[in-house]
């Protein structure tokens, strides 16, 4: 069964605890999108608001980084309680560097790729992370539709997994439903970030109900 990491892109951030509290109980990670407008047309959320959910939330904090040269603000997200830090391939000339400094922090490190980057991109790095995600929609915007030729790069990332005995988990993010969450399961996927799937619904726990039956 797939692990489940909502998405507060989605939520309501006048009431932000709120809305954390209905999916609390039924997930395992939160999951923090850090968008700079530069990286990303979008600008959301800095180190000031992981320090603020911290103390209000027990799941594992996933931060991620879509912020260029994202070396600049490493350290401050995970001062501020990350458990798990996300840096995308394409951010930086460095990303062995940028993991590097994750790890030197003793937070959990993730690689990203978006859906135009190939999986050869972060062979180089793939020891050395704890997870790594797959963008399934390109990467700025919540409510996007899953785009299924991604399922092909979760495939080679566990069939890499595999043949090298790494132990690192495969996270989607983008359109994730309780629909598209089967194909990318089956190809080795074992965390889901979900947004709007969640968080517009009257019953959110439905929802990430949902997702991890169709994993089961």
């Amino acid at each position: 069964m797939i692990k489940l990491a909502p998405s507060i892109l989605s939520a309501d951030y006048v009431n932000l605890q709120r809305d954390i509290e209905k999916i609390e109980k039924d997930s395992e990670y939160l999951h923090i999108d850090i968008m700079d407008g530069s990286f990303v047309p979008s600008i959301s959320y800095g180190p000031g608001w992981v320090k603020a959910i911290r103390p209000i939330s027990n799941l594992i904090l996933d931060v991620h980084m879509m912020v260029q040269n994202p070396e600049r603000y490493i350290n401050d997200f995970a001062d501020a309680g990350a458990d798990l830090i996300g840096v995308h391939v394409e951010a930086t000339p460095h990303i062995h560097r940028a993991l590097q400094m994750i790890k030197n922090k003793g937070v959990k490190a993730e690689v990203v790729i978006n859906p135009g980057t190939p999986v050869e991109a972060i062979k180089p790095v793939l020891y050395m992370v704890d997870q790594v995600l797959v963008m399934t929609v390109n990467p700025g915007f919540g409510g996007q539709k899953f785009l299924p030729e991604t399922v092909k790069k979760i495939k080679q990332l566990d069939d890499l997994k595999k043949a090298n005995g790494c132990n690192f988990d495969i996270e989607i993010d983008g359109g994730v439903n309780n629909e598209t969450v089967k194909s990318a399961y089956e190809a080795g996927a074992t965390v889901a970030v979900a947004g709007s799937y969640v968080f517009n619904a009257d019953n959110p726990s439905e929802r990430i109900e949902a997702i991890k039956q169709a994993t089961k």
